[in-house]
């Protein structure tokens, strides 16, 4: 059956900071405590999205979570109104405040892992919330990420939607992020890629030593299992430790893929040549790979550009697309070998450049930003029509945040009561625009 690879991009929340929580992501901790700007943020965003609709492509929202979330801080003790809960926190809790008010879910690479219909055993499009256990600020998310994604895909003869993981370490799950589909058209059945950090039960296994490995082993088998997946056709591979303890704190900070092409660093894996046998076997000879040596591009010069936390793109012409922030222009090594390789036809054939800096001065590029799902012509058809860009919803979405979300915010301002009503507000008007119900607990 014929079958498209959509975007479903998270449009950024109106208190997007920079609060540096993520340890191991090094731009999250070199830009805290400067000023953010939401309302550009969340516009950068929706261009990016326009932009990939105006060239045919399959492009959704997804929408942000309820933050400050005042549900978590009266969990961990916080009483009172809904100004005292924010005022205690900020006095007594500050470091928890500011996790509670993370606009992080705008990466829904991190919302979920998406398995296609063609590949699991009921033929059902399968999704399971990542519980990102790993950080405090994303560990609360997957509650609203599952309302979110139920909302977005609707249909349970289509779609089904697992729980979670058990929100402990040794299943520390990242989704997405660490997890890419191979395949030579999307219709048929494709060769899913798990990677993993770390093994939870084999302390004697590589690991890295200076950051940590958020999605372990244990994780992507019992994810490969519950979306129902055949074993020949899922290959589980590790980070190289050396290059998480450099900042590759995801895959995607090091490897792209798209249908039968693996765009990724040399120093990408744990037995990459290995890693590559396996998926050449897996798809019958049917894969290519474009291995960037660290002589032409650093680790040191991946991680600052974001070279592979890319959005690689099957554009309708046939030709190759990589969707790339403005960053990559402005490190000279990527930008030479952006080049060369364009210039050579070496698999990729077009670049898209994007100012995306409000969200890479917190980590995440343009693979961040977007959740991937196949869906086949009858699928499409069954999700919610609402959150499909388009000229007359990108006109919405960009008045709605025109006129709801600040052009600067500082962690100071989180404990600020009209920042929670400008909040509120601002989600009860999207439900509106998205057609997505009661997805957030405001009263809960």
């Amino acid at each position: 059956m014929n079958a498209i690879e959509a975007n479903f991009d998270g449009l950024v929340g109106p208190t997007h900071n920079y609060s540096g929580l993520s340890f191991g992501n090094i731009a999250s901790q070199s830009h805290r405590t400067q000023a953010s700007n939401p309302r550009q943020a969340a516009l950068q965003g929706l261009d990016k999205m326009k932009a990939l609709s105006d060239l045919g492509l399959m492009q959704g929202v997804l929408a942000p979570q309820e933050r400050p979330d005042i549900f978590t801080l009266r969990r961990l003790g916080f009483t009172g109104s809904d100004a005292t809960v924010l005022f205690q926190a900020a006095q007594h809790a500050p470091r928890i405040l500011a996790a509670c008010c993370s606009a992080s879910s705008m990466w829904t690479a991190n919302a979920a892992t998406v398995s296609p219909s063609a590949d699991t055993l009921d033929a059902r499009i399968h999704f399971t919330p990542a519980n990102l256990t790993n950080k405090f600020h994303r560990a609360i998310e997957h509650e609203t990420t599952a309302r979110i994604l139920r909302a977005t895909f609707p249909d349970e003869h289509y779609f089904r939607h697992h729980a979670p993981l058990p929100g402990v370490e040794h299943f520390g799950d990242e989704g997405a992020a660490n997890h890419t589909r191979f395949c030579e058209t999307y219709g048929e059945r494709g060769v899913e890629l798990f990677v993993f950090g770390r093994f939870a039960f084999e302390s004697d296994r590589p690991a890295p030593s200076r950051y940590p490995a958020r999605h372990t082993f244990e994780a992507s088998q019992a994810i490969a299992r519950k979306h129902q997946l055949s074993s020949n056709h899922v290959i589980f591979a590790q980070q190289n430790p050396d290059v998480i303890d450099q900042g590759v704190f995801h895959n995607d900070v090091i490897a792209v893929g798209n249908r039968d092409l693996l765009f990724c660093h040399q120093q990408a894996f744990i037995d990459q040549e290995g890693i590559k046998s396996s998926l050449a076997r897996a798809m019958q000879g049917q894969m290519r790979f474009i291995e960037v040596p660290s002589e032409a591009v650093s680790v040191e010069d991946a991680v600052r550009s974001y070279l592979f936390n890319s959005q690689l793109i099957s554009l309708p012409n046939g030709n190759t697309l990589l969707v790339i922030p403005e960053e990559c222009r402005q490190t000279p090594a990527v930008w030479r070998y952006l080049q060369r390789l364009v210039a050579n036809g070496e698999g990729i054939d077009e670049l898209m450049v994007f100012d995306l800096k409000q969200s890479m001065r917190n980590g995440g590029g343009p693979a961040c930003l977007r959740l991937r799902v196949v869906l086949n012509e009858k699928e499409q058809s069954a999700v919610n029509p609402q959150t499909l860009m388009c000229d007359a919803l990108y006109a919405q979405l960009t008045f709605w945040v025109n006129k709801h979300y600040r052009d600067r915010l500082e962690e100071r301002d989180l404990a600020d009561p009209n920042l929670l009503l400008e909040s509120r507000q601002a989600l009860d008007e999207l439900t509106q625009l998205l057609d997505l119900g009661s997805i957030y607990p405001f009263q809960r």
